[in-house]
């Protein structure tokens, strides 16, 4: 059952951080405005498509640095009630400082579920318009730079096939030095090699040029050639090189059975999947971590005011900021573990939120 003083703190946890999305929000679209306007007017963007992506970016944006808004809210308004002596009121009533912390509890909870719900289905949708805007309009190149490294990609389709080519034109889908091995108990028993290959997507088939089959026999190998040859395959050339960020753009469910092909297929980039499928469960986490980190220090009352508990929960903010984004960049680029890079902020953070907890009890 939630006391007057429950209601007063949850209102004001909720309301304090609504009012910093809704101030900041803003001044990112703005800023993000003056930076790419000249783009936009050079390439006669129209108005519609302007509007719909800062839709977009908007949700794109207030996930991304929801941590910092939901942290400095906090800060923010329990200064407040520091600075107003409520919490010296509040406290010297006979509730302790763990129960005063409840209705903080509950709104970390409930901000923490709403950010988790976004994260599976709607941050992915708004990703991919960002996204997409992004390489279409705002990038030089940018629809060949969405798929990374077109070159020398090889890939398991299945448990027996294995697929190379030596490159591969995404916008004409054709892919040249095309390879493709079957395997029965690790003994080859076919291959076909093609010049080039090209997907036809309006019957969903194939051309080969310079179409040469080979048949493993056991007295003998047949060989079938022939200068174009049209097929159905188990696989999409689009699927060989996915777009660099294809899995911000899946939810969960899309995005576990992607990982699951892709491990399959032995992708390369496969930690940086990892570390999108671990975030969209660290980040709602971390909304309790911070939760606690910001009341502890801004409900003591401070010589230097509300300033003060400013200053020192902006650093706060900002270093967790920096410990996520370095460590997911570390797993991205090197073998290092995806689940100990996403999880490794928020159990720094959680000693140091336990480390001031105590304190603050004091």
């Amino acid at each position: 059952m939630l006391t007057i003083i429950d209601r007063y703190i949850l209102k004001r946890y909720l309301a304090t951080f609504a009012a910093m999305l809704l101030m900041f929000i803003p001044i990112g679209i703005i800023i993000d405005v003056s930076e790419k306007v000249n783009k936009m007017i050079e390439n006669k963007i129209p108005i519609l498509e302007i509007a719909i992506y800062y839709y977009h970016f908007t949700i794109y944006f207030a996930n991304s640095l929801f941590p910092i808004f939901l942290f400095l809210s906090i800060i923010w308004f329990t200064s407040k009630l520091a600075n107003n002596t409520e919490i010296i009121a509040i406290l010297g009533s006979g509730i302790s400082f763990t129960r005063f912390l409840r209705p903080y509890i509950i709104g970390a909870s409930i901000v923490s579920v709403f950010v988790l719900l976004m994260g599976f289905w709607v941050v992915p949708a708004s990703s991919e318009g960002f996204n997409n805007f992004r390489y279409t309009y705002l990038k030089g190149g940018g629809k060949e730079q969405m798929r990374g490294d077109n070159t020398d990609v090889y890939r398991q389709i299945n448990d027996n096939e294995f697929l190379y080519v030596n490159s591969f034109n995404p916008v004409s889908n054709v892919a040249f030095n095309f390879a493709l091995e079957k395997f029965k108990k690790d003994q080859l028993v076919s291959k076909i090699t093609a010049s080039r290959i090209k997907w036809n997507p309006e019957d969903s088939t194939y051309t080969m040029y310079d179409f040469t089959k080979r048949t493993v026999g056991i007295l003998g190998d047949k060989i079938e050639k022939m200068p174009e040859k049209k097929t159905k395959f188990s696989f999409e050339l689009e699927d060989l090189t996915p777009v660099v960020y294809i899995a911000e753009t899946l939810s969960l469910s899309e995005l576990l059975d992607f990982i699951d092909k892709e491990k399959k297929r032995g992708s390369s980039n496969i930690n940086v999947y990892m570390v999108v499928l671990y975030k969209k469960f660290s980040v709602p986490v971390s909304a309790f971590i911070l939760t606690i980190i910001a009341v502890s220090v801004s409900a003591m009352k401070r010589r230097g005011g509300m300033g003060m508990n400013l200053t020192i929960g902006i650093a706060l903010a900002f270093a967790y900021v920096f410990f996520d984004k370095i460590f997911g960049v570390l797993a991205e680029k090197s073998s290092f573990s995806p689940l100990i890079a996403v999880w490794f902020p928020n159990f720094v953070f959680g000693i140091l939120a336990i480390f001031l907890l105590r304190n603050a009890k004091r």
